[in-house]
């Protein structure tokens, strides 16, 4: 049996551990499948801008009443608007093959091509924020850029910790850092 040595370039991944007021969550980033999303990510983290943020919101069944498609999510990293990198291309789940499966990690939006600090972790898979879902009217869906590998319990409490009705915690779960273990 002949065994062939691979680049291991092509195999890399980044490690982050958020760290927050809650407990550590680690994820997985995939700077092969979505690089221009993870760079951004990873220039948010060495500028130390996630530092002192908070996970601000808390989207779950039961506080989106007026919205036919749920989903289930928290979301965190507002970064000062001063301090905001220009917005980022839009890299499509049907580009980059990283869906919004139970802890995927993707960034927020309003419009394509308008990304910048803010991301969601999502509970359960939410495939109508992939390419082509339901969940804006562009169906254009978000860019995930990686998973969650350890801490999905914290990212559960998290999301309980917010309020009912409200999707927007009082007080936020603040974001001590956020680490780039490489």
């Amino acid at each position: 049996m002949v065994f062939t040595i691979t680049n291991s370039s092509a195999q890399k991944k980044e490690v982050c551990i958020i760290k927050t007021t809650a407990g550590d969550i680690t994820v997985e980033l995939y700077p092969k499948k979505a690089p221009i999303t993870v760079a951004n990510f990873l220039k948010y983290v060495d500028a130390h801008l996630y530092d002192n943020t908070t996970f601000f919101r808390s989207v779950t069944l039961n506080n989106q009443p007026n919205n036919e498609v749920k989903i289930e999510v928290i979301q965190g990293g507002e970064v000062d608007s001063t301090k905001v990198f220009a917005p980022i291309p839009l890299e499509r789940t049907s580009k980059t093959g990283v869906l919004h499966k139970n802890g995927a990690i993707s960034m927020a939006r309003d419009a394509p091509d308008t990304a910048t600090c803010s991301f969601f972790i999502c509970i359960n898979d939410q495939p109508s924020l992939d390419f082509g879902g339901k969940r804006n009217k562009d169906g254009q869906g978000f860019a995930a850029f990686g998973k969650v590998t350890k801490g999905m319990d914290v990212v559960k409490k998290i999301q309980l910790l917010g309020p009912n009705n409200d999707q927007y915690f009082k007080p936020p779960v603040t974001i001590l850092t956020i680490i780039w273990t490489e």
